[in-house]
């Protein structure tokens, strides 16, 4: 409908990962087929978020320390009146701080807490809450007990009696700390790679250092994390269990446990069983990408004056793309690499840059687009590559804001219109609604409108 050629296509973006997996009908797998050079990237976000899933559905431990903050979380969030206990006791904790010097006051600071429900594909809110029970734990503690005190609470007494022991134990302090541990990393990873401005260069670089970071907890990391857990159960009163006594589960019948000891259980099966397991995903889920065109592509990465260019690897990148570069362009670039490397190193105005984005950018300013017209082309071909796919699913979400029962009825292409205007939303505040209505009077004649 607005003449384009599906030759020029660059870009395609899907929600439902399952219609895209499958080695024989999936859509990845029929459109790779119809079209070779095509590349698939899988959002590194909804990947990472993945990693997390399996880790918190396959670990038991896991498994018991999320539903003891799901009954947490309907104790407590079960009602404005509990909520406001939780508040007034954090209140008063402020206070006391303040008042001792333990704390600072000022803009910004002591900002209020709450004990908010995560969101089960949103492992970001999961983090904000173990943060928040850390923080809080003393108050939540007190407000348990007053609660489980309570008569008026009587019915629920069983519950909070419970929830009072499981939230006191060791394996509910060493849990909350490892998933504190695991979701920090992982959600300044996820953060990251939802930036507007990630290229898939500095993505991959992402992913190796959060990879890195686990590798480190896993061989130098118990130690000091068995400390600071000792220290916070020191500081809150939590039995702290001899590493080298026999294993007892908190809340669980032995009949299912192994004969361990508390070392045994705590740093190979629960800690070091986490974290292998987040490196194996890490490894098996970000793997669909092509290793081989990703190190092509690092060789244009213009950070530390061209330190990683290489015209063979740039070369090679060119073969990906045979239907854009072909015959004798693959001639010319090669005589174009010899020059543009040293003009690249040798011009002030290119010395700095971080990232390909910035090289585009500067590459267009200074007209250097025009003279080496090969790079730049593989250039955005390389930023074309989507990082993450995040604002493909808000489309799909923003459909259910948007098409309404009054709209239901309505053509495709004012539908596609209304989309437009309510996920752009950033660029329409600044169009001015008499450009908007002089356009719009222009299509064809109408009665003017009456001031």
């Amino acid at each position: 409908s607005h003449g384009l050629t599906l030759t020029s296509i660059r870009g395609q973006g899907y929600d439902g990962a399952s219609n895209m997996k499958g080695d024989i009908k999936g859509l990845k797998t029929l459109i790779m087929q119809e079209s070779p050079s095509a590349y698939y990237v899988h959002c590194f976000a909804h990947q990472l978020q993945l990693v997390l899933v399996v880790v918190a559905k396959e670990n038991t431990d896991c498994v018991w320390f999320l539903e003891q903050v799901s009954l947490l979380l309907n104790i407590v969030g079960v009602s404005c009146k509990r909520h406001g206990m939780l508040r007034s006791a954090r209140l008063e904790s402020i206070m006391k701080a303040l008042e001792c010097g333990e704390l600072k006051n000022g803009s910004g600071l002591n900002q209020e807490m709450g004990l908010a429900r995560p969101g089960e594909t949103r492992w970001g809110s999961h983090y904000r809450t173990v943060c928040n029970i850390i923080s809080m734990y003393p108050i939540i503690r007190d407000v348990l007990i007053t609660l489980g005190e309570d008569t008026t609470h009587k019915a629920d007494w069983i519950k909070i009696h419970f929830m009072v022991g499981a939230f006191e134990s060791f394996d509910f302090v060493f849990s909350l700390h490892l998933m504190f541990v695991i979701l920090g990393y992982t959600n300044e990873l996820s953060e990251c790679l939802q930036r507007r401005e990630q290229d898939i260069i500095h993505a991959i670089q992402l992913v190796g250092v959060a990879k890195n970071r686990m590798q480190h907890l896993r061989s130098e990391g118990w130690n000091q994390f068995l400390q600071k857990v000792t220290l916070f159960c020191n500081k809150h009163g939590v039995e702290v269990p001899t590493m080298e006594g026999n294993y007892v589960p908190f809340g669980r019948s032995r009949r299912f446990v192994q004969n361990q000891t508390n070392d045994d259980h705590f740093r190979r099966e629960v800690y070091i069983g986490v974290i292998d397991k987040i490196s194996q995903e890490l490894d098996s889920r970000f793997d669909e990408v092509n290793m081989e065109l990703l190190s092509c592509m690092s060789a244009l990465n213009p950070s530390n004056s061209f330190a990683s260019f290489d015209a063979q690897k740039v070369r090679r990148l060119a073969e990906f793309y045979p239907k854009d570069i072909f015959g004798s362009d693959l001639v010319r670039l090669e005589l174009q690499l010899d020059t543009y490397i040293d003009v690249m190193r040798h011009d002030d105005r290119f010395s700095g840059l971080e990232n390909l984005v910035d090289l585009s950018v500067k590459l267009v300013e200074t007209n250097r687009h025009n003279v080496y017209d090969l790079v730049y082309l593989l250039l955005k071909m390389v930023l074309l590559l989507p990082v993450a796919t995040a604002s493909v699913e808000r489309a799909f979400s923003g459909m259910d804001f948007v098409k309404t029962k009054r709209r239901n009825k309505m053509s495709d292409t004012l539908l596609d219109d209304c989309l437009v205007t309510f996920m752009e939303r950033d660029i329409l505040k600044d169009v001015d609604e008499d450009d908007v209505i002089k356009t719009f009077m222009a299509i064809r004649n109408r009665r003017p409108q009456k001031k």
